[in-house]
Order: structure tokens, then C-alpha cells, then sequence
């Protein structure tokens, strides 16, 4: 199921407008592989850093080859994300030097963004919402977002997420998962 969620999230985040491109910092050679036929660039994973050392990693690729450009951290869990919700969301981070949406329980964080010049400084996993708001980035607060907000924790937030619509790679592994 993981891999299905990461497939439709990846895709999302491709078919929206504001997203020039999508860096995936894996060392899984399946989802490597998945996830570029997508689209996706694939970075290596720097061995033993963890999750916002691959993510820090993942912003300063992008940055190596576009100094200029704004970041944008996204959980690989948001199978139900829709390309137009996520554009919503881009819109009103640019407003800000950092700023990051939580997830639908307001406990961690779905989304992150750094401007230009601006480091990410992701503090993902567990209570993150409180750790990035403590690290001076802005909360976005933006109803109808609900996709970009629901990550899989649980088995109610996979029934939430399904509830919204997932994407096809998420919808098909269900069916021969409760099939």
C-alpha cells in the first residue's frame, strides 16, 4: 500500500501547474524505479540520516541546480491528493519565507515550503506541527485542502482518505488488498 500511496502522490504533485518538478530522495530500488517512470527525478538516500535528513538533502539537490528555487517537503502518504488542492496550498506559501500545513489531526505536518534563500529545516514526524511553528514557519490555514492534509497514519485515516477519492494506483492495491 505504501508504495501505491507514493505512486498517486508523486502523480498529483506532477499534474499540478505550480509544481516545476518532483525529487524523490529513496534508496528503495522498487519505488526508485516506480516513481521514475512516473516522472519523478530520484536522489539517493544519504545512509543512516533519517527522514528530514533526506528531506534537507532532497531541498539542497534541487537548490545545486536551481539556487533560485522555492522547496517544497510533501508526505509520500497522501493518497487521495488532488493536483488542484495542492496548487491552493503552493499559492499561498509563496507568501511566506516558510510556512507548512498540517495534517488533518493538526498533530504533524503534511507540507513544508521555503522560499529562495530560505533553508527548509524540516522537522518532520510526530507532534511536527508544533516543532515548525516553534522554528519560526508560517501555518497555513486554507479550508478545502482536505487532500493535501489527509496522510495514512491508520487504518481511519486510509478509510478518511478513501472516503475522498483516491488515486487509481491506491484504489486498485485496495480492491486486491480486501478482495
Amino acid at each position: 500500500m505504501a508504495l501505491a500511496f507514493a505512486e498517486d502522490t508523486v502523480a498529483a504533485a506532477l499534474a499540478c501547474g505550480r509544481v516545476r518538478d518532483v525529487v524523490v530522495v529513496t534508496d528503495d530500488p522498487d519505488a526508485a524505479v516506480s516513481l521514475a517512470a512516473l516522472g519523478a527525478r530520484i536522489v539517493p538516500d544519504p545512509p543512516g540520516g533519517g527522514l528530514n535528513d533526506a528531506l534537507a538533502h532532497g531541498a539542497r539537490t534541487v537548490r545545486a541546480g536551481r539556487p533560485g528555487a522555492r522547496v517544497a517537503a510533501l508526505n509520500a502518504d497522501l493518497p487521495a491528493l488532488r493536483p488542484a488542492e495542492l496548487a491552493r496550498v503552493l499559492a499561498v506559501a509563496g507568501q511566506f519565507p516558510r510556512a507548512f500545513l498540517a495534517d488533518a489531526a493538526e498533530i504533524g505536518t503534511t507540507f513544508l515550503s521555503a522560499s529562495p534563500g530560505t533553508e527548509l529545516e524540516p522537522a518532520f514526524g510526530g507532534a511536527s506541527r508544533r516543532r515548525h511553528l516553534s522554528s519560526g514557519a508560517v501555518e497555513i490555514r486554507l479550508a478545502g485542502v482536505d487532500s493535501v492534509r489527509r496522510d495514512v497514519d491508520t487504518g481511519r485515516d486510509l478509510a478518511a482518505a478513501l472516503a475522498l477519492g483516491v488515486g487509481p494506483r491506491t484504489a486498485a492495491r485496495w480492491v486486491r488488498a480486501a478482495g
